[in-house]
């Protein structure tokens, strides 16, 4: 395998769409996925009001890549090697004896094999690694907090909170917080796409590449971002759109696999497809039908996939172990480490300024910035039991990118402007960890290599 990846060699590019494609104004969405399922539960499940009264200074706990043991309470983040790099119960700090009392002198989480093999859903845990349900571990941890004794009954109650608000039919019924906000005021929670991403994109297809999106979203929410950020003529440039798809489910091998669905007026039809036999748009579907397509569309045996994606468990793990694709992960938590951000990310900034001016954000964090609570989303400090001395370990989260995907963009929006046969360095187990970032790795991971050299 060659050291360098480019675009202009591969067949076949998709995307997927939220925090992909389509980038949003965190402060705005996080605020208002952590109302819509905090409203929820003090509602329709009886919790305590004070729920819903935030701080600026309470999302400096917003942190992706954690895990919540459902069986204590804990938060933890953990180390490439499965050990607990910081916890919490709560939103309360465990100190290095708590952690060693409930994890043993070696800091293990004892469910580290199930996750780092798989990243099933388990009734023992659950692993943030998204935008979309972010929010859901700051109110978790809140929850946690009001609790006398922890019991997986509040876990029943988030995920019902998480399907009143995210159900498939909850935006056509105007149902839940989540949907009739963004409809009302798209532009409040959407970034626009720059014209640098549309000519990107149009570069590729005049070029003969084959354009995917695939998404788990609902058609008629997909329908309202693209046409948001793309235009109303958003169509015209992807070959085949897959919404509703389901991910990871979608990449799962037979015989799990779903058949594809025709839509008519976003509603699926009952019978799915034997096969796929034409570009358009689908609802649902598996890896294999879609592969036999590709193979049709290139006119080639195995066509050359490259998938961009956010979400490590839905995207990353599945398109490269199951598709054997090549994988893009955006990691936005790069430009919370001295990655510049794209001209067309602070212009977008600036257009939402006003909002932040009327101090309802003053003083609040970023989801994708360091946090003072948890540190750094690449790198940590770890103390062995019985001991001073401390060592520098990669997160968990931080390995599985190097391990799954071939390269890491802090946003599609930093490589728009390249040539379509701008050679990036991969990742590669045999070099450096900051190998494979673009346009240049995260601080920690840079202060890491160089301790180390």
């Amino acid at each position: 395998m060659s050291e360098y990846f480019s675009l202009s060699d591969c067949d076949v590019i998709g995307f997927d769409l939220d925090h992909t494609l389509c980038r949003y104004h965190l402060k705005e969405t996080s605020r208002l996925i952590y109302e819509s399922f905090a409203r929820y539960l003090v509602e329709h499940k009886g919790y305590d009001k004070d729920l819903l009264n935030l701080t600026p200074a309470t999302w400096d706990f917003c942190f992706k890549g954690l895990v919540v043991d459902l069986e204590d309470g804990n938060l933890v983040k953990l180390a490439e090697d499965g050990t607990v790099l910081r916890a919490t119960h709560g939103t309360g700090d465990l100190s290095t004896e708590e952690i060693i009392k409930h994890y043993g002198p070696k800091r293990e989480w004892k469910h580290f094999n199930s996750l780092n093999t798989s990243f099933t859903r388990s009734p023992k845990y659950y692993f943030y690694d998204n935008y979309f349900d972010l929010p859901g571990a700051l109110l978790c941890g809140r929850v946690v907090d009001m609790l006398r004794k922890v019991n997986s009954d509040f876990w029943k109650d988030m995920v019902a909170a998480i399907d009143h608000n995210y159900n498939t039919s909850a935006f056509k019924d105007d149902t839940g917080i989540y949907f009739p906000s963004v409809k009302r005021n798209p532009g409040r929670y959407l970034q626009r796409c720059s014209d640098s991403v549309k000519t990107w994109l149009h570069s590729m297809k005049n070029a003969g590449k084959v354009l995917l999106l695939i998404t788990s979203s609902h058609s008629d929410y997909c329908r309202l971002i693209c046409e948001h950020i793309l235009g109303k003529d958003f169509e015209e440039l992807f070959d085949i759109i897959i919404t509703n798809a389901l991910k990871p489910g979608f990449f799962s091998l037979v015989p799990q696999q779903r058949p594809f669905r025709t839509l008519v007026n976003d509603v699926e039809e009952s019978e799915g497809l034997p096969s796929l036999d034409k570009p358009g748009w689908y609802s649902q579907g598996n890896w294999p039908h879609l592969h036999e397509l590709l193979k049709k569309m290139t006119g080639k045996p195995e066509p050359k996939v490259v998938y961009f994606g956010d979400s490590m468990r839905s995207d990353m793990f599945p398109a490269s172990s199951f598709g054997k694709w090549e994988t893009v992960m955006i990691v936005e938590e790069m430009e919370g480490e001295g990655v510049p951000k794209s001209d067309a990310a602070l212009s977008n900034e600036a257009q939402v300024e006003p909002l932040e001016k009327k101090g309802k954000f003053e003083g609040m964090k970023s989801p994708s910035a360091v946090s003072s609570q948890w540190g750094s989303y690449f790198v940590d400090m770890h103390k062995s039991g019985g001991g001073d001395e401390e060592t520098q370990k990669l997160t968990w989260c931080s390995h599985c990118i190097h391990k799954y995907s071939t390269m890491a963009i802090p946003s599609v929006e930093h490589i728009a402007d390249l040539p379509l046969d701008y050679k990036f360095p991969r990742f590669s187990p045999d070099k450096p960890c900051t190998i494979g970032y673009y346009p240049r790795p995260p601080d920690s991971l840079l202060k890491r290599c160089e301790s180390l050299s």
